[in-house]
C-alpha cells in the first residue's frame, strides 16, 4: 500500500471537470485507489464520492493506492496532481 499527501493546486478546486479527468486516469489501473479528506475516504473511481469531498484550492488530502499496479498508479496520479491539474 502506498500513501501520499498532496495539496490541491487546481485554481477552482476539485470540481466536475478535473474530477472526471482524475477518475478517468484512476480507472486505467487495477489497484484500489482512494482519496481521504477531512477524515472521509472515498474511492477515486467514483465521481459522486469525489465530488462529495468538496476539496478546495490549497487544501491537503491523502491518496491511498493498493494493488498489483500501485507503483504505476501512484506515479501517474502524482504527475496529475503536481503538474496537470494546474491547467484545468
Amino acid at each position: 500500500m502506498l500513501t501520499k499527501t498532496f495539496v490541491l493546486q487546481c485554481p477552482v478546486g476539485l470540481h466536475a471537470r478535473p474530477a472526471s479527468i482524475l477518475i478517468s486516469e484512476a480507472e486505467k489501473f487495477k489497484s484500489d485507489i482512494s482519496i481521504k479528506y477531512n477524515s472521509k475516504e472515498v474511492s477515486l473511481k467514483s465521481i459522486i464520492g469525489v465530488m462529495t469531498l468538496g476539496i478546495k484550492t490549497n487544501e491537503s488530502f491523502e491518496l491511498i493506492v493498493q494493488g498489483e499496479d500501485e507503483e504505476q498508479a501512484m506515479a501517474r496520479l502524482e504527475i496529475f496532481f503536481n503538474e496537470e491539474i494546474k491547467d484545468l
